[in-house]
């Protein structure tokens, strides 16, 4: 005969066992940590929720990425939401300066247009100014070839 353990023994040595493996278990203790930290409302983070469920944060990241995900998004840090966040940003951001590249451009035509008008009107000023002074003759030079 096997010599019998008393009951209490046998009750302090599964007391003691490390926690077994139960992916589905481990999933429901976690969600109702996270829903404990909620109604608390405590700050609320992965390695809290990790605390609170009696687990590492590294088995939340890892074997647990959608209650990962859940958490960043109830404390405003979704992966997803970021992403989407900084892809609005960077298309105003890209708006802003396709029409600042549009303004350089029509400013950089109107800058040409006005160097040539500006040069014109210098040529402009220098002949009424050879006019107006002493030093030029108005007449007709072209037939004034017949030399007597």
């Amino acid at each position: 005969m096997e010599p019998q353990q008393p009951k209490n023994s046998v009750q302090k040595t599964v007391q003691n066992a490390p926690r077994q493996r139960d992916r589905e278990r481990t999933q429901n203790d976690l969600k109702l940590a996270l829903r404990r930290l909620q109604q608390t409302e405590e700050k609320i983070s992965i390695k809290r929720v990790a605390e609170e469920a009696k687990v590492s944060p590294q088995l939340i990241h890892m074997r647990y990425p959608d209650l990962a995900e859940e958490v960043r998004q109830i404390i405003g840090k979704g992966t997803r939401e970021q992403r989407n966040q900084k892809q609005a940003l960077l298309q105003v951001e890209r708006e802003k300066n396709r029409k600042l590249r549009e303004q350089v451009e029509s400013q950089f035509k109107e800058i040409t247009q006005l160097a040539s008008i500006n040069e014109a009107l210098r040529r402009e000023i220098l002949l009424l100014k050879g006019l107006a002074g002493e030093n030029v003759r108005i007449g007709n030079f072209r037939g004034n070839n017949n030399r007597n």
